[in-house]
């Protein structure tokens, strides 16, 4: 292959698989045995530096804050599960908790969150140290003549017993010369071999470095899925403190950075190489998979580190325009795009970033229709698009569609224009005709920007597409109020203004095969099952009405009618489309156009008040009856766009929850109304809090940013903190160090921010962004007291989404004296990259399968393709990959159920790793593959391990989100069954508590609640409590039926009980008040599992699949 990314990534996917088969490489000291009539390949100026990149790899140990150091989130668990209860509590709880039992922080009702149990720090052995210093000597490059001889580079190394020694790298491999610090002399040392491998001659020189690479055999008894570099950065917002310290570039020191200027690989045709690829056989499109994968990986890395050097100010504009400057760098074509008035300014710029980003998506399934490696990055306040670098155009005709491609007719515009329609249809989008500029009626598949081209490499391009989606009515606020449905305006506030142009219905790829067509996703995928309904009810009220023999023309005439009732673009079949164009102020549509238009507008007008009239409605029944609520902004964007409402609906979805008829219902609707509020709120303030400090950041030199971002983050948590003027704080420190006041007198502007005007801009934005006054209140402490918000979950929350990373202590936020957040606990700020997901096609087929078999009870087949697709994801992503994560977590509910607990245990456990290393540490979905964990591993004996997966998805819970959540309750029940003593009862009452605020005292969540209480008390002797919990178990069990299993059990346990009651009152009337009380065991460890399966729901999460995929 001619490309030389795709030449490199399969090259070193021979050599990981040379290493794989080699046992010398895993056993010995990292070195080869050569044969005798082998000779090794003599070295590149470019492959010396490639080795000495390999080896610096090598000798850096990976440990679980190596991961932290570069931001990125580890993975706290270990294959025998040791690590877990390092990763529950620090040193200090360790020594008090010998006993097993939970530390204070983690029983109910606890009010403390302590950040140093959530990530391994000094109870973890420290990394083994192989040499001091390994650098490029001072005296590269190497002089014209010693080019002559071979010389590539020089090497300076430090070892351990405190030995300098300068090393040449040659065609032959390295030797040790002559030079010293003072003086260069390029001559071969004394008795200095030539070692074709540098770990080879470090050995030699250095008995230290000898006895400690044996280190090196034990990294490969680790679980590839741990050890191996995840395919995109996944972003921690805690790091350790000597962060700073330990950061080293290797390939920049080493001069082998990929993105040098001279070799800036050609990403675009990377990226159409990769799809190029055949897909004749499996193994063809496996690899296919992978290497669009691997392609897109590099390109997203190379975004990050362009984004930096960018912002940075380390590379020129390459143009003239201040207002919007644009640049190149390591192939990459990177620009802020134009802040245009008619979109809304800075505000409109960013959306049409984001939008044509999820356009480039939806377009790049279409084969034969190419689009740019694209990617958005936010860093420092700014948001960067990144592309490929487009191909020129093939002639002087390469411009074949757009409204400025002007009339001509060829085979390339035939063909492209047949890909266009494809896409159209795909994407639900209908053909229709505008006026261009020059008077002409052009007709268009897409939006009006929208260019087409036939590139000099012989592809067809499709440019410009961030309006590919349809306009959302509802914030057209020029659109009539009189053709929406009765009262719409009076009830709703719609249409109403929005802070930018850009509303449109974001969309997802997504089929249904009904008459052989294909949907989008989101909202206009909901509208149209609507409509498909409203068609086919119309159909069949025509028919049975009206006696239709076989073959009557009237059957004709009744889909007719019904494809004219739901606006179908055809007459004989159901098939709905929708114009881009509609709804945009600076279109112009030909009279003959209008009644198509105005049925267009039509349609969106429907489209939008079925958001407010029934996706929302509906979202808010599910919040007050599922226990799966989201837990943090991530899980409620998903939650929200499952449904096709967007985030601008936030605080349409406070109002509806607020004026819900079940508020005043009942008291527990109430807290349950409160706790979605709740939820909505925090992802308002957070939201709103990072475009203030978007703005706030843009102004700032990078000098001032640890000092600035910390300043920021403590007028938004305490909202009275007075901070110290930076030249006081300054003279402090020097005084106490004994110097001079090195600071100047004034202080900065971003200094002098207070928190209520920091209050108030926040306030301002959501006021503007999603329409609500007051219900921020006054302060943060106004979230904490009305919403029962923690602050540092918002602190969380917002350093995830800004690309923050604090150092990793506990933060106190209630001293309003004392600083909670110093300039040196911010350690970094990274690139928060959104960029194009890659399909793994054959293994998302197989997990699809999977999950139809599992619809239909068919667990054989649903094991067989899971373990399948499970396989097939480790083909071409290392299983380092979100849904293979969903893949492995379902195969072990699969496995679990057909009663094999250890393949669910090695299974869930392998999916903790991967939903930590590819989602977070914390991330939501984390801490239920962590409970799940502790089901499987008590199933199968293990309550050690069980309690600890337990506790530590209850620690993250409450790091998350807090107490009070519907989640927490399982936790605790589950909790209450493993654990031992009188702290099961503890958990189980919180467990119930919990249930009866948010369900009610007859929900089936709070019955076997009630059922496992007493359960317990039972088991402490007390049946008078027994018998008055499982009562109120039997009183919700009946509404299942009197036949049903739940309820059958529930009545022979409290017919149990109370013959023991009655049995136990006997005795001890008859031997009186000295007798023991005897008790008797009546959980026995089968009902047990069974109570945790029924409170984790595994088999309503089988039957209802995988509904919990990765958001964009």
């Amino acid at each position: 292959m001619s490309s030389a990314v795709l030449s490199k990534i399969m090259a070193e996917n021979a050599q990981k698989t040379i290493f794989k088969e080699c046992p010398q490489f895993h056993n010995s000291q990292c070195t080869f045995t050569i044969p005798p009539c082998v000779f090794p390949e003599p070295y590149t100026a470019h492959s010396a530096r490639l080795h000495l990149a390999r080896v610096l790899e090598l000798l850096r140990a990976s440990g679980p804050q190596d991961a932290l150091k570069e931001g990125r989130s580890p993975n706290s668990s270990l294959p025998n599960g040791k690590s877990l209860k390092r990763s529950l509590s620090n040193t200090k709880t360790e020594k008090n908790n010998q006993d097993g039992a939970p530390p204070e922080y983690l029983l109910p009702g606890s009010s403390e969150r302590p950040l140093m149990a959530l990530l391994p720090h000094s109870s973890q052995p420290e990394a083994p140290t192989y040499l001091r210093d390994l650098s490029l000597s001072c005296w590269n490059p190497a002089p014209g003549h010693r080019k002559l001889q071979g010389d590539f580079l020089y090497i300076t190394v430090v070892t351990m017993e405190g030995r300098r020694f300068d090393i040449t790298s040659c065609p032959k491999g390295f030797f040790l010369n002559r030079s010293t610090e003072e003086m260069f002399d390029p001559r071969p040392a004394q008795s200095s071999p030539v070692c074709h491998s540098l770990t080879d001659l470090l050995c030699h020189i250095s008995p230290a470095f000898k006895q400690t690479l044996t280190t090196l055999k034990n990294r490969s008894q680790l679980p590839p899925v741990e050890v191996m570099p995840t395919p995109y950065h996944t972003l921690s917002w805690l790091g350790p403190p000597c962060a700073s310290r330990t950061h080293k570039n290797t390939f920049s020191r080493l001069g082998v950075d990929e993105q040098s200027g001279t070799e800036a690989p050609d990403w675009n045709e990377e990226l159409q190489a990769a799809r190029d690829l055949p897909q004749g056989s499996l193994e063809e499109r496996l690899q296919r998979d992978r290497a669009l994968l691997q392609v897109n990986c590099a390109f997203v890395r190379a975004v990050k580190q362009g984004a930096e050097t960018v912002v940075d100010s380390f590379v020129e504009p390459v143009n003239g325009n201040p207002e919007d400057p644009a640049f190149l760098w390591g192939g990459l074509f990177m620009s802020q795009g134009a802040a245009s008035t008619m979109f809304g300014g800075e505000r409109g710029r960013r959306a049409a970033q984001r939008l044509e980003l999820k356009a480039v998506q939806a377009y790049s399934n279409i084969e034969g229709l190419h689009t740019l490696p694209t990617a958005v990055v936010d860093y420092r306040g700014v948001r960067l698009s990144a592309q490929g670098l487009a191909p020129g155009l093939e002639g002087s005709e390469g411009l074949l569609y757009g409204v400025n491609a002007g009339p001509q007719e060829s085979p390339q515009r035939r063909r492209l224009l047949e890909l266009l329609a494809q896409a159209a249809k795909s994407l639900s989008l209908q053909r229709h005709v505008v006026v261009a500029p020059n008077g002409h009626k052009v007709p268009l598949f897409t939006s009006v920007e929208a260019q087409g081209l036939l590139g000099a490499d012989g592809r067809f391009y499709i440019l410009d597409v961030f309006r590919t989606f349809p306009a959302d009515a509802n914030f057209c606020q020029e659109v009539e109020t009189e053709c929406w449905p009765e009262n719409y305006h009076s009830d709703s506030g719609f249409p109403k203004s929005f802070p930018h142009g850009l509303f449109l219905h974001e969309i997802k790829h997504f089929k249904l095969s009904f008459n052989s067509f294909s949907l989008i996703h989101t909202i206009i995928y909901y509208y149209i099952l609507y409509l498909i309904y409203i068609y086919i009810y119309n159909i069949l009220i025509y028919l049975t009405n009206v006696c239709i023999l076989a073959g009557d023309s009237r059957a004709t005439k009744a889909v007719r009618a019904a494809c004219k009732e739901v606006g179908s673009v055809s007459d004989i079949i159901f098939e709905m489309r929708f114009n881009p164009s509609v709804f945009s102020p600076e279109v112009s549509f030909p009279t003959s156009e209008s009644k198509s238009t105005n049925l267009q507008e039509r349609l969106l007008r429907e489209a939008a008040a079925f958001i407010i009239t029934h996706q929302i409605p509906a979202f808010v029944e599910y919040c007050l009856q599922s226990n799966e609520a989201p837990m943090d902004g991530v899980s409620l964007k998903l939650a929200l766009h499952q449904r096709g409402i967007n985030l601008r609906y936030l605080g349409h979805v406070i109002t509806t929850i607020s004026q819900s008829e079940h508020k005043e219902r009942l008291r527990h609707i109430t807290v349950r109304l409160i706790y979605k509020i709740r939820s909505v709120i925090g992802e308002i303030f957070t939201r709103s809090t990072r475009r203030v400090f978007n703005n706030f950041l843009q102004v700032l030199y990078s000098i001032l940013l640890s000092a600035a971002v910390s300043h920021f983050l403590c007028c938004l948590l305490v909202p009275h903190f007075t901070p110290t003027p930076v030249g006081e704080e300054t003279k402090k420190k020097s005084r106490r160090r004994g110097r001079g006041a090195g600071a100047p007198e004034s202080s900065t502007p971003w200094s002098t921010l207070t928190g209520s005007e920091l209050w108030n801009l926040v306030c301002q934005d959501a006021a503007e962004t999603y329409n609500i006054s007051d219900s921020l209140g006054s302060g943060p402490n106004h979230l904490v007291e009305h919403y029962s918000l923690q602050k540092l979950s918002l602190l969380r929350e917002f350093c995830l989404k800004t690309g923050i990373q604090l150092r990793l202590r506990d933060y106190v936020f209630d001293n309003q004296n004392k600083a909670p957040i110093g300039p040196d606990d911010v350690l970094n700020i990274f690139p928060v990259v959104k960029h194009i997901h890659m399909p793994t096609v054959d293994a998302s087929k197989a997990f699809s399968a999977a999950q139809n078999f599992i619809q239909k009870g068919l667990l054989d087949q649903a094991h067989e393709h899971l373990k399948e697709a499970a396989y097939l994801f480790g083909r071409v992503c290392d299983d380092l990959h979100p849904e293979a994560c969903y893949c492995h977590s379902m195969l072990a509910k699969v496995a679990f159920v057909q009663g094999k607990a250890a393949e669910a245990r090695s299974v869930q456990l392998k999916a903790v790793v991967i939903s930590e290393r590819v989602l977070g540490f914390d991330h939501p979905n984390t801490i239920q593959q962590y409970a799940l964990l502790g089901v499987y591993a008590f199933a199968g004996g293990e309550t050690a391990l069980a309690q600890k997966c337990l506790l530590r998805a209850r620690l993250l819970m409450l790091t998350v989100h807090g107490e009070d959540h519907p989640y927490t309750a399982t936790l605790d029940s589950c909790l209450g069954l493993v654990l031992t003593g009188d702290q099961r009862g503890l958990f189980l009452k919180n467990a119930l508590r919990l249930n009866i605020s948010f369900f009610g005292p007859s929900h089936l969540h709070t019955a076997l609640n009630q059922h496992l209480l007493a359960y317990w008390m039972c088991s402490k002797g007390d049946y008078r409590s027994a018998m008055t919990h499982e009562k109120e178990a039997l009183t919700a069990f009946t509404m299942l039926g009197e036949d049903h299993p739940q309820t059958r059990c529930s009545k022979e346990f409290l017919c149990t009980i109370t013959k023991q009651a009655v049995k136990v009152e006997r005795s001890l009337r008859q031997a009186g008040a000295d007798c023991t009380e005897q008790t008797v065991e009546v959980c026995p460890g089968a009902r047990v599992i069974s109570g945790i399966i029924n409170l984790t729901g595994i088999h309503k999460r089988l039957r209802s699949g995988n509904r919990k995929r990765e958001g964009s």
